[in-house]
């Protein structure tokens, strides 16, 4: 890899400095690969690091709770949920008699970077005795505890905050440590219960997390379609127990046998007073006498294996913690690392605490406007988008359009949540909305139907694709396209797929000229596992497809670390692009991913070879190395396997493995589900605008570049691209776009798999602020 210049002082950044680690507060999943990141980084910088455990009691009893960190000591933490350093609540830590003793242990060894893991509790705790440091230290000074020299050398201590809580409820991240786990455990329980549900008629009432933040309710509710959610941030009107029950009666009505609630377990009403899941139950009973069930999820939600999404957040923000530390003087503030969209940042600790404080406060003085806006953008829109797929029922003036949707390319997990949202904001729109089954060949033989608004009712947990898909490009049907774009008096086109998606609409953008008919407004939603749609950083369904190499990899590691001296090559799909590779690789600590757009040569292969011999003299006796199915025509899995089998007889044998088409199947992740749920809001939001747009005298003529866009997740938004313009950021040869995001992350799997690199720490997250700004919502869904 290509290094900057002046960059590459990674290894002797730590020489001399000791950082300390730990989790604090309740437990979430990947709190582990977090210490394990700020570990493995800490050490590759020359620094020593130390486990502090059962948290700030920890640091104030001191002893063995202070121990120094090994590399082999945190082998096998990646896939373990909770903290495996101990967490606890911790009353000494919040006196100044415990700070004291704490700040003792601390001088006493040297350590002057602390890294905690933990709420907004156990962060304010965090900076309050950074504000206190040279105080204390006059202290200790004073009673001869520490001697004039120790106290020189510990003159000032920095903070590095990250914060670990399934409720993601801390302001300025766009996602804690915790929280996607904690959706997948509720997801998980809410398709059993879906399949019970339906074979008996039942209402389930199902109460989340989240004693002051609605986030996990909202986020279920719009994964799974419910029909009624509760949240602390936007309390129901006061009529909301006749608005329920007729919700209730039109859903059954429609012909569905089930009826989902959600309840935060804080919710309230607008005078503050507590909705429980009892009193929610008793009313539906009573009113309706529908059998119905309350399940209460309670601490399932903290438990289980952490996602491949918190692994690699943990391993990322461990590393951008240390960076931060390590940099740190005595005038920069107690900082949190997080990320927001795919970008690492760092922002100011007692910032984000206070605009977490100003939710609460606002909440409890009933201004629920304001705390819905203080929750950010992504969580406004998240609740908008919910409010208009759950609560509005199609109009009865209709628009005159007529929008078709169609899944083009290979099945991904999460198209038929975006199929389903497409559908039901369309007819919320007023439009005639129609389905086209197997992409553009179904398009050309007419297989088309009007689709309603009940018929895509329980699609959104759906795995595959219930349209049916095909690869097939549309050129040669060009006239039969036209004669049914006719026909069926289709005025715009939402194509949801993966590279054909693309390069298919770049051939009907071709037709244009020669017919007439092709001139409406087409929308690409990207949809496939090898997330390689240029103009976007995610694609529907790579998310599923990469917690199933995970979980895979966790079995297969598992399996290794039994029989001991075993090294397993895994080969991954897709196509040219690394991505699930690189992803996996992270989330499963690999030894080493080969992917296409990081070429490697047989010398490469050759030290990959000697680093695993190394390894295998260490406790740690297994390996793990995942291959791109693409990444050298020469270089293949069995030439891979055959190499290391050979170099390592005698020292370590090897297992192949090549996961094959399990990639693509499977239930959805809630990240696919919501993330196919509002870009289908939005897509439709985006061709009402162009159909009208390009209306003359009651004939749609849309023949500019702008009227075929993708729609893309770019950094932090979601944005309309033409793509005429994305096709010289384009790799047609490869199928990959020419610049892709995580390319930036390959340099940490190197650096926490024990290689001897640079890391490049020329991408620096430089402190932001959070500011009001970030308070409009997105416009109009």
């Amino acid at each position: 890899m290509a290094q900057t210049p002046g960059h590459g002082h990674g290894e002797t950044l730590g020489t001399g400095k000791a950082i300390a680690v730990l989790t604090s507060g309740g437990d979430a999943q990947g709190m582990n690969a977090a210490v394990r990141a700020v570990v493995r980084v800490g050490i590759y910088t020359g620094a020593k690091v130390y486990f502090v455990h059962e948290g700030y009691q920890g640091l104030v009893d001191g002893g063995d709770n202070i121990k120094e960190a090994t590399w082999e000591s945190v082998s096998m933490m990646l896939q373990l949920g909770g903290t495996v350093i101990g967490s606890a609540r911790c009353q000494d830590f919040r006196t100044r008699e415990g700070r004291l003793k704490a700040a003792q242990n601390l001088v006493k060894r040297g350590i002057t970077n602390l890294c905690v893991i933990g709420g907004d509790g156990s962060l304010t705790g965090a900076d309050t005795f950074r504000a206190e440091w040279s105080s204390l230290l006059a202290e200790l000074l004073k009673a001869g505890t520490i001697t004039a020299e120790e106290a020189k050398k510990s003159s000032y201590l920095n903070i590095v905050g990250m914060v670990g809580s399934i409720d993601n409820d801390f302001c300025g991240t766009d996602m804690t440590i915790g929280t996607d786990s904690a959706l997948h455990r509720i997801m998980e329980i809410v398709d059993a219960i879906t399949t019970t549900a339906q074979s008996h008629q039942r209402t389930f009432v199902l109460e989340v997390m989240g004693r002051h933040c609605g986030y996990l309710a909202l986020i279920t509710a719009l994964a799974c379609g419910a029909d009624w959610v509760f949240i602390p941030e936007s309390p129901p009107e006061d009529d909301w127990e006749d608005h329920l029950c007729r919700r209730l009666t039109e859903t059954r009505v429609g012909g569905s046998r089930l009826n989902i609630i959600i309840v935060a377990e804080g919710a309230i009403d607008k005078h503050g007073k507590a909705i429980t899941s009892d009193d929610i139950k008793n009313l539906v009973v009573k009113r309706l006498g529908y059998d119905t069930r309350v399940t209460i999820l309670g601490h399932v939600q903290r438990g289980g294996t952490p996602s491949a999404f918190d692994r690699i957040l943990g391993s990322r923000m461990g590393v951008e913690a240390v960076m931060a530390l390590l940099e740190g003087t005595p005038d920069t503030p107690a900082c949190v690392v997080s990320l927001s969209g795919n970008q690492a940042v760092r922002l100011p600790l007692m910032e984000c605490v206070q605009v977490t404080k100003d939710v609460t406060n606002a909440m409890n003085e009933g201004r629920f406007e304001e705390a819905l806006k203080l929750r950010g953008r992504s969580f406004q829109n998240n609740w908008n988008v919910y409010k208009l797929l759950a609560h509005i029922r199609p109009p009865s003036t209709k628009s005159g359009y007529t929008v078709a949707v169609l899944n083009v390319g290979a099945p991904a997990a999460g198209m038929n949540a975006a199929v389903r949202s497409t559908v039901r904001i369309g007819l919320i729109h007023g439009h005639r909305m129609l389905a086209v089954h197997d992409g553009f060949e179904g398009l050309a033989y007419g297989r088309v139907e009007e689709i309603s608004w009940d018929r895509v009712g329980s699609w959104t947990g759906l795995g595959g694709s219930k349209l049916g898909t095909k690869r097939t490009l549309p050129k040669k049907y060009f006239e039969e396209i036209s004669v049914n774009i006719s026909n069926f008096g289709i005025h715009g086109l939402i194509i949801i797929g993966g590279f054909e998606a693309f390069t298919g609409s770049l051939e009907l953008m071709e037709g244009r000229t020669k017919f007439e008919e092709l001139c409406i407004p087409l929308c690409i939603i990207p949809a496939t596992v090898s997330n390689n749609v240029p103009g976007s950083d995610f694609s529907i369904g790579a998310d599923t497809a990469l917690n199933t190499i995970t979980t895979t990899c966790d079995r297969i590691k598992q399996s290794a670390a039994g029989t001991k001296r075993r090294v397993f090559i895994i080969e991954t799909m897709g196509g040219f692009c690394g991505y699930l590779a690189t992803m996996a690789g992270l989330a499963a600590g690999a030894d080493a991913a080969y992917i296409y757009e990081d070429p490697f040569n047989i010398r490469d292969l050759q030290v990959n070879v000697e680093h695993l011999t190394e390894k295998m003299k260490t406790t740690v006796k297994r390996g793990l190395v995942l291959r791109n199915e693409r990444c050298n025509e020469n270089y293949t899995t069995d030439f891979i396997y055959n190499l290391y089998s050979e170099e390592g007889k005698g020292i370590f044998d090897c297992r192949k493995n090549v996961l094959g088409h399990m990639q693509q199947g499977g239930t959805p992740t809630p990240f696919d589900r919501n993330f196919g749920t509002k870009m289908g809001a939005k897509a439709v939001a985006w061709i009402t605008g162009k159909i009208k747009e390009c209306t003359r005298h009651g004939r749609i003529f849309a023949n500019t570049a702008d009227s075929a866009c993708l729609l893309g997740m770019r950094k932090r938004s979601l944005v309309f691209q033409p793509i005429t313009e994305l096709k010289e950021q384009t790799d047609f040869e490869h199928r990959i776009p020419k610049e892709q995001w995580w390319l930036k992350l390959r340099p940490i799997l190197k650096i926490l798999a024990k290689y001897n690199i640079e890391l490049d720490t020329s991408e620096k997250a430089h402190l932001e602020h959070i500011t009001r700004k970030n308070i409009a919502p997105e416009s109009n869904i």
